[in-house]
């Protein structure tokens, strides 16, 4: 069995609550934790970095999405603000983690918060959000609960093997180079016969 490690962001509007626990505490910075999935062969262990999503810590971007594997962003369902500030984080994790390829690096959008009020309080339609999705290269998209643990399985094994796609290309992407082959000493002058 193959063991592979993947690193993900998790970004978005603070409150959003990325995660759910009976006694919430907010993200100061960053948080992290692992998670350990089966995709065939491979043992995957998901390294899931939690960044606040206030506007104070954004300076800390870089420091943490260089290197990431994938990014996933989160709003809630219930809240127009944080879906509308789902472009802003887009193009600021683009810009910090500065990607090889930003056309094809691996994206999820999860929408969170479909069990408020039974779903009577959603603002964010689920057509906006996949309309949102293709403009941005048909990146996949998830309903979620993280208090209810709806979708979330799911969602993190679409995440673990985009993740692990691009980490394939990369190692194709990076094949050593050949030693260059000395070059023939040519005799110049003379005739060609």
């Amino acid at each position: 069995m193959l063991d592979e490690l993947a690193c993900l962001m998790t970004i978005g509007d603070i409150y959003v609550h990325k995660k759910f626990s009976q006694q919430y505490k907010a993200t100061i910075g960053a948080d992290f934790v692992t998670k350990e999935l089966q995709i065939d062969d491979r043992l995957v262990t998901l390294q899931i970095w939690d960044t606040a999503g206030q506007e104070r810590f954004q300076s800390l971007g870089v420091a943490f999405y260089r290197g990431a594997d994938c990014c996933v962003l989160v709003y809630d369902v219930n809240v127009m603000k944080s879906f509308d500030t789902l472009e802003n984080w887009h193009e600021e994790f683009l810009k910090q983690a500065n990607p090889s390829d930003q056309k094809t690096f691996p994206f999820t959008l999860l929408g969170n918060k479909i069990d408020i009020d039974g779903g009577n309080s959603r603002v964010v339609s689920e057509k906006k959000a996949k309309d949102w999705c293709t403009s941005k290269g048909n990146i996949p998209y998830f309903e979620t609960s993280a208090k209810e643990d709806l979708n979330v399985d799911a969602a993190f094994l679409c995440i673990a093997k985009a993740a692990l796609a691009k980490e394939s290309d990369q190692d194709i992407y990076f094949q050593p180079i050949p030693e260059p082959v000395a070059p023939v000493n040519e005799q110049r002058g003379g005739c060609a016969c």
